[in-house]
């Protein structure tokens, strides 16, 4: 099904790209800007097998995307700056914002040296939990365990299934079939499973963490450069729409106290895990408000109108995802329009 889905979308890209209508887009769209989503940046090729590729770009795009963002016209922005511009009354210099989701360590290393010598602002979202080295980064786990097995067995509702895990394709619909479960299941349930196949195949979820995620000393010297904000990512990265309101209203407030205490400012801004109308709706938008946010982001496809001045913690987001690096491609996902539509679909 995902497969189905990426090739359209590259289809669409393709003839976007190859027809050069972007530009006549944009040029009539009333859009005031683009924020973009990013999670990983590293030098190498995936592996064969890698669903989690969709979240990891090379420093090579991002530096050509940050260029060519510049090319077409766009500021890049902080979200201060731009929240200002989705605010104003006049008419605005069209803006792009980059923002990486979830404080991976390979940010430090490959992003970090990319961001300063163009000189981009950009945004950290940080889950309290996975810096300090005790929170899951599950949806890596599930990939790991599954490529270094031949067959899982699953227990679910105290039945166990045995899933063959052997070939690539074997790989692939296991990993979409119990990546698609997981989700759908209340987040306590998705815990003991993650935490039930990690422990039958001898997986390390707090080594895993600690391995991916930068921990506080790495992530103050990444905060102290003067192009980095900080925002929340609340505290265990749960889809905050399953979890009972009072669990989903601490899971904000209490990231944003332990951030005010490392890094000595209380966040503005938000990213709600996961993003998509599934994990975050218009209860968590209200609590986000409530919790006097000046933004939360979703990762909704769109780009940002004057309309979104009302509504500034539901904001959108397109992903640079990592499948889709051609730089022809670029064009398209500097496109606001294009991605307004998607949303709606």
């Amino acid at each position: 099904m995902a497969g189905l889905r990426y090739a359209a979308i590259r289809g669409m890209f393709e003839a976007l790209s190859a027809s050069r209508i972007t530009g006549l887009v944009r040029a009539l769209s009333s859009a005031r800007g683009i924020i973009f989503t990013l999670h990983r940046v590293l030098p190498d090729d995936p592996a064969d097998f890698a669903p989690n590729a969709i979240l990891q770009v090379k420093p090579d795009f991002l530096d050509y995307a940050i260029r060519r963002v510049r090319a077409l016209g766009f500021d890049i922005v902080d979200l201060d700056e731009a929240i200002r511009r989705v605010e104003a009354d006049f008419q605005v210099k069209r803006f792009a914002v980059f923002t990486f989701d979830d404080a991976y360590r390979d940010n430090l290393k490959y992003a970090l040296p990319v961001l300063r010598r163009q000189q981009c602002p950009f945004t950290l979202y940080v889950p309290t939990a996975l810096v300090d080295g005790v929170g899951e980064v599950w949806w890596q786990a599930l990939e790991d365990i599954v490529a270094a097995r031949d067959a899982l067995a699953v227990e679910i509702a105290g039945e166990t299934e045995i899933v063959p895990t052997a070939t690539l394709r074997e790989k692939h619909a296991a990993y979409d079939a119990l990546y698609l479960r997981m989700r759908a299941m209340p987040e306590p349930e998705r815990v003991a499973l993650i935490r039930d196949l990690a422990a039958k195949y001898d997986y390390d979820l707090a080594a895993q963490c600690r391995s991916l995620i930068m921990d506080w000393s790495e992530l103050r010297g990444f905060a102290a450069d003067q192009l980095c904000t900080i925002g929340a990512h609340t505290v265990h990265h749960y889809e905050l729409a399953k979890l009972p309101a009072e669990q989903a209203q601490s899971e904000i407030a209490m990231s944003l106290k332990v951030l005010e205490a490392q890094f000595g400012r209380r966040p503005i801004h938000l990213s709600y895990p996961i993003g998509g109308t599934a994990s975050a709706g218009p209860r968590e938008y209200a609590m986000a408000a409530g919790l006097g946010l000046r933004s939360a982001v979703t990762t909704i496809p769109g780009g940002l109108y004057r309309r979104h001045r009302d509504s500034l913690t539901a904001l959108p987001r397109v992903s640079l995802n990592g499948l889709f690096q051609a730089r022809r491609y670029m064009d398209v996902f500097a496109t606001p329009a294009v991605f307004t539509m998607l949303g709606k679909g």
